[in-house]
Order: structure tokens, then C-alpha cells, then sequence
């Protein structure tokens, strides 16, 4: 391999295996964090096999400043390509809490069950007085349209976004193409 990073293309290929390495690297600890062990730990072979090649071309050719600049820069754009991926997947489960002045819950969680999501109520009591709060499970890739209906309901609205680790008693299941979830027991 070593003859492959001398030649001058050596500093890109060490820059696309860095740009690979990390970029698994980043998706492996999304993984790792929501449980996915085996998928992490198969993905995690894979990232330490391509980066032991990458760091060994590199390491031959300290003296080239292409070298080193291909090895920092993988680094930098497989972080940046990386999150750009897990983005799009957009992996797991997350819980919409919405805090709602008195009155606005209902609309809003008519609204949601209308569009075919699921919601608890609670009655609370905020800073200035009785609020309404609406919990929404739903697949992370649809968190942002279901925060704008919120929204375009109740424009005062308070919504925070919180990822699911693991349920208990049932689970989530996303209905096919729409977003919606349903619980199963």
C-alpha cells in the first residue's frame, strides 16, 4: 500500500479514507448511543480497519505537508459528512412536549389526531397560569412537520424535542410513509 501513497494521488486517497472513517465513526456512535450494539460493533471493525490504513500512509509521509493536510482534512470533512448522513437518516424516536397557554390545547390536539398522531394531554400550571401540555411521539424525521402544525395552530406555543433511548410496555411503531405513530401493547 505504501506505493499507493507515494504516487501524488496518495494525499487524496488518504484524505477519502479519512473522509470514510470518520464519516462511519459518527454513525457508529449514533448507533451505539440508541443500543444498536451489533450494527455499531460491525461498523466499528470497518472504521478501525480503514483508518489503520489511512494512518499508516499517513505516518510514512510525515515530511509531506499533502499528506498531512489530506489526512486533517478527511477528518474534518467525514466529520461534516458524517453528521450530514445521520441527519438524513435521521434515526429513532423523538417525544414533541408541547406547552400551550390555557385554552390552545385542545385545538392543537385535535389538529395532530385529525393528521393521525397521537397525543396525551396533561393540564398544567406555567409561570403565569394554567397551561395545557400535548406529548407527541413520532419518527425523528417528522418532528419538524409535526412542530409546525403546532405552530401554525399556536403560534405562543412551547416546544421542546426530547430523543427516545427505549420504551417500555408497548412500543412505537411509524405508520408507513406518513410519519404517524401508533403504540402497540
Amino acid at each position: 500500500m505504501d506505493a499507493w501513497f507515494a504516487l501524488p494521488y496518495g494525499p487524496f486517497l488518504i484524505f477519502a479514507m479519512r473522509i470514510i472513517d470518520v464519516s462511519i465513526g459518527t454513525l457508529r456512535f449514533m448507533f451505539m448511543v440508541r443500543g444498536r450494539r451489533l450494527i455499531a460493533s460491525g461498523m466499528g471493525f470497518v472504521e478501525v480497519l480503514v483508518w489503520v490504513i489511512a494512518v499508516a500512509g499517513a505516518m510514512e509521509h510525515l515530511t509531506s505537508p499533502y499528506h498531512l493536510a489530506g489526512y486533517a482534512g478527511g477528518f474534518a470533512i467525514g466529520t461534516f459528512v458524517g453528521v450530514s448522513i445521520e441527519r438524513t437518516l435521521a434515526l429513532g424516536q423523538v417525544v414533541l412536549r408541547v406547552i400551550l397557554p390555557d385554552g390552545d390545547g385542545a385545538g392543537v390536539a385535535t389538529t395532530l389526531r385529525e393528521a393521525g398522531y397521537a397525543v396525551t394531554e396533561v393540564d398544567g400550571r406555567g409561570r403565569d397560569g394554567p397551561v395545557d401540555i400535548a406529548n407527541v411521539v413520532v419518527g425523528r424525521r417528522y418532528a419538524r412537520r409535526v412542530a409546525e402544525m403546532v405552530e401554525e395552530r399556536a403560534p405562543r406555543s412551547f416546544i421542546t424535542i426530547e430523543e427516545i433511548r427505549s420504551t417500555r410496555r408497548g412500543w412505537v411503531d411509524p405508520v408507513v410513509g406518513d410519519g404517524r405513530t401508533h403504540v402497540r401493547k
